[in-house]
């Protein structure tokens, strides 16, 4: 399989090959689809070691990089995943907090290696486009929020 023209790469302390095969569980149209390993010895690291994971989260092709401790995630990146249902909203969100991650607030939430999610319900994001009233409505809603409540939002966008 060609390598894409572009890619996420996400750089990790020593865990991308763990942290791909949690998302190729939770999220749809997501795999494992290569791990290369250290052919020698480096500084921090053996041979056999994994150097770079390919996966892909919801189609999106990402690298991980087991690049050490020196660069922190922060919320200058997450991924946005897109929710039809307050059940998806759920089932994403608690698997993420659940496997050692934590919440945040309107609607992130951060994994237990640091990278930042956004689960997102088009509700919400319908809202917003909408612009006026109904968007002033679900984004003050929106405020008092971790995890999304569709039934709120919804609530909020009729007024």
């Amino acid at each position: 399989m060609p390598t894409p023209k572009n890619t996420v790469c996400i750089w990790y302390d020593r865990e991308a090959e763990e942290a791909a095969h949690f998302y190729a569980s939770v999220f749809p149209d997501s795999a494992v689809t290569a791990v290369s390993r250290a052919p020698g010895d480096y500084p921090g690291g053996k041979a056999g070691d994994v150097l770079v994971v390919r996966f892909t989260v919801c189609g999106i092709p990402c690298i991980g990089l087991n690049g050490g401790p020196i660069f922190p995630h922060t919320e200058a990146f997450s991924f946005q995943i897109a929710t039809d249902t307050q059940e998806e909203t759920d089932r994403y969100w608690n698997a993420i907090v659940g496997n050692g991650g934590r919440e945040s607030e309107c609607g992130w939430c951060k994994d237990r290696w640091g990278v930042n999610w956004q689960i997102t319900p088009r509700t919400l994001t319908e809202a917003l486009a909408a612009g006026g009233a109904e968007a002033e409505r679900a984004f003050a809603a929106m405020m008092t929020m971790k995890k999304i409540d569709h039934a709120a939002i919804d609530a909020a966008r009729r007024g």
